[in-house]
């Protein structure tokens, strides 16, 4: 942990004995302020209670703390349950990013996140962690002495699951969770037909071309989509022509590269784009899908099937 000046131990401390304001936003899911509104030794408390937002912090002075308690099912703990899954969160801070210093608290201690002017501790500006089910997660954004604080703003966006699988069991911060270990296994016909029921989007299409996002460890897959039957957003969007254009990403590591004939692509939108999860070619779908109408297990049915 970063060491604090005098100041933000007495900040900190203000908040142990009390000293707090509440705020919401309007939605409960996204938050917008101004620390020229703030007392400065004070540390504000933010509730958000979405699966995912965003914080914008205009002229940061004085601190905030958000604690993450999105009102989703897989949050909820049943009486007596012992076998707790895990939840992953992950935020990105906004390129611009200036004038404070944002901290993961798991149990009163708190680890960097990002650093004023924007710097991490690696060199990704998405920086993922995980908790188990129940467990309260809370960012800490201190505000950093500037003599000028008229252009500095901290945002970031956050993103909070149950079904992603982190690169480990152990409470560290790490990179994207959808670039973990087991993204590139390929799926079985009761998880082909799961995606196609909970996935954010599920497009029939075809490899246009890969290319390599070296930066992010990424490759980003150009696909012509032919039938779009689910998508979060607009991944695909409508051109008025027989296929629509768009990106999917996967994990440099799975080596995925251009080939003939059609598939189904399934997978999950991640701060807006869409990463990769099942992607069998669609004549081995549609056998799969056949059999399991036929043994009446069909998990759902696609839309204009």
């Amino acid at each position: 942990m970063e060491i604090w000046g005098s100041w933000g131990f007495a900040v900190w401390i203000s908040f142990l004995t009390g000293l707090t304001t509440a705020s919401y936003s309007e939605d409960q899911c996204s938050w917008r302020g101004s620390g020229l509104s703030q007392a400065v030794k004070n540390v504000e408390q933010v509730w958000l209670r979405c699966a995912e937002g965003s914080v914008e912090w205009l002229y940061p002075a004085g601190a905030l703390r958000f604690t993450l308690s999105p009102r989703l099912p897989w949050c909820a703990m049943g009486p007596g349950e012992s076998n707790r899954s895990p939840v992953s969160a992950c935020i990105k801070q906004d390129p611009h990013w200036g004038g404070a210093q944002l901290y993961l608290e798991r149990d009163g201690v708190l680890e960097l996140l990002v650093g004023d002017e924007g710097e991490t501790p690696g060199p990704a500006h998405v920086r993922c962690f995980s908790a188990m089910t129940g467990e309260r997660l809370a960012l800490f954004l201190q505000a950093t002495p500037h003599q000028d604080i008229s252009k500095r703003i901290a945002a970031f966006r956050y993103e909070l699951r149950g079904d992603w699988t982190m690169q480990s069991n152990q409470p560290s911060v790490n990179t994207d969770p959808i670039s973990s270990e087991g993204a590139c296994r390929p799926c079985n016909n009761t998880e082909i037909l799961m995606a196609v029921c909970t996935s954010d989007f599920v497009v029939r299409g075809n490899i246009r071309s890969v290319e390599k996002d070296l930066d992010r460890g990424a490759a980003v897959i150009k696909v012509s989509a032919t039938r779009v039957y689910r998508q979060k957003f607009a991944l695909f969007p409508d051109s008025g022509r027989l296929t629509r254009s768009g990106e999917i990403r996967t994990p440099l590591q799975c080596g995925v590269r251009p080939g003939a004939g059609s598939f189904l692509f399934t997978g999950r939108v991640h701060f807006g784009e869409a990463w990769l999860g099942c992607a069998p070619r669609y004549k081995d779908f549609l056998k799969a899908y056949e059999q399991a109408k036929q043994s009446l297990t069909i998990l759902c049915t696609l839309v204009n099937d």
